[in-house]
């Protein structure tokens, strides 16, 4: 499995993150994954799969988005516990990334998790799921 990093689009531009993503703690639903390959799907970096490492427990692949791309006003704040989770120092900024939800019967689209994105240290690519304050969407359609 390559180490190498894979750039992800943020609103300050493109930003490499470790290829393996490794939970700070578990991400809700999936607890026996601890381990995760990031790799792009365009070459624009706002697209991505996240695959978990097989191990004890069935692999598994989300879709992700880096969010801003689809939604520009997007810059929520990442909580203070959040933040000491990753390790993170004063004015570090973590990279963001919206969980898809596929379409389906209830919705025409895909759409994005606003209200939790995955929050990742761009340095050693520990991430969590972070649910933020505020009236963020759940399901935010992508089309």
């Amino acid at each position: 499995m390559s180490t190498a990093g894979v750039t992800v689009a943020t609103p300050d531009g493109p930003r490499a993150l470790p290829a393996v993503l490794r939970t700070a703690r578990p991400l809700p639903g999936l607890p026996e994954h601890e381990e995760f390959t990031l790799a792009p799907l365009d070459g624009s970096g706002a697209v991505l799969t996240l695959t978990s490492t097989p191990g004890r427990a069935r692999p598994v692949r989300l879709f992700v988005v880096a969010p801003h791309t689809f939604f520009p006003s997007y810059a929520p704040e990442v909580p203070a516990d959040t933040r000491a989770t990753l390790g993170l120092a004063e004015g570090e900024s973590p990279v963001l990334l919206a969980v898809v939800h596929p379409a389906g019967v209830d919705r025409e689209v895909p759409s994005a998790n606003l209200l939790a994105p995955l929050v990742v240290h761009p340095a050693d690519g520990r991430v969590v799921q972070a649910v933020l304050d505020g009236d963020l969407p759940l399901r935010a359609p992508l089309g």
